[in-house]
């Protein structure tokens, strides 16, 4: 039986690299699209917004093998797009890295595109009439004063966004499988390793999730804590 020291140093960590990158450049799309699709939504009138709303958050409510599964009937290379991908740009999504980042992506979204707008309704609209006032433009309205204004939101919506891409399992095994040093997530490990029987190397990736996402935790709690930091308690 291998001692737990022979298992961290036969250990491949592929699966982390893996995980790293895809959390990484699933958060920087969410990021932009997150702030994009939040300024968009709330200058919509209360109908438009509820159903765009209910649109936008939906993967987060959904089962993550149902979005995989809807995923892989939209780039399946038997599909429309996945053939128009294919055959004009030679791109492939199912069975590749960029399908963990899709599928990372469209889980994750819903939390940066909630966190960021909930973070610019309790923005002061004086604070934008004051820059128009100045003559100012809306974007530069929107990246100096509305962004800043709405920091810690931002901030802690991109922290959790990371943290479930980083950390997704369902979507990412439908659309891009588990394929080792390819595709091979954390968690998708940690499943492979206790079907095969293998409690120590699953315990010693299990510790390592623990510890990204207590950090996750404890930088949100750093963030929105400095805000509020000289409130006082009821």
């Amino acid at each position: 039986m291998s001692t737990l020291a022979e298992v961290v140093r036969s250990l491949d960590w592929s699966p982390l690299w893996i995980s790293l990158k895809t959390g990484a450049v699933a958060t920087i799309i969410s990021f932009f699209l997150g702030l994009w699709a939040a300024r968009k939504v709330i200058k919509r009138d209360y109908r438009a917004k509820s159903v765009i709303d209910g649109i936008l958050t939906l993967p987060m409510v959904l089962p993550p093998t149902v979005a995989g599964f809807l995923l892989l009937l939209i780039f399946s290379r038997r599909r429309p797009l996945g053939i128009f991908l294919n055959d004009r740009f030679d791109i492939s999504v199912v069975h590749t890295w960029l399908g963990c980042i899709i599928a990372a992506t469209v889980i994750s979204f819903p939390l940066m595109y909630r966190n960021a707008r909930s973070a610019f309704e309790q923005i002061d609209p004086n604070l934008v009439y004051a820059g128009r006032t100045l003559g100012m433009s809306e974007t530069a309205i929107f990246w100096k004063v509305v962004v800043p204004a709405a920091g810690p939101g931002i901030a802690g919506g991109t922290i959790l966004t990371f943290a479930r891409a980083m950390g997704e399992y369902g979507a990412t095994s439908m659309l891009a499988g588990n394929i080792p040093g390819k595709t091979g997530t954390v968690s998708q490990k940690i499943a492979m390793v206790i079907q095969d029987g293998d409690y120590i190397t699953a315990g010693i990736w299990v510790i390592i999730v623990l510890l990204i996402a207590f950090a996750a935790v404890f930088l949100i709690n750093m963030v929105t804590g400095r805000r509020f930091r000289n409130t006082k308690r009821w």
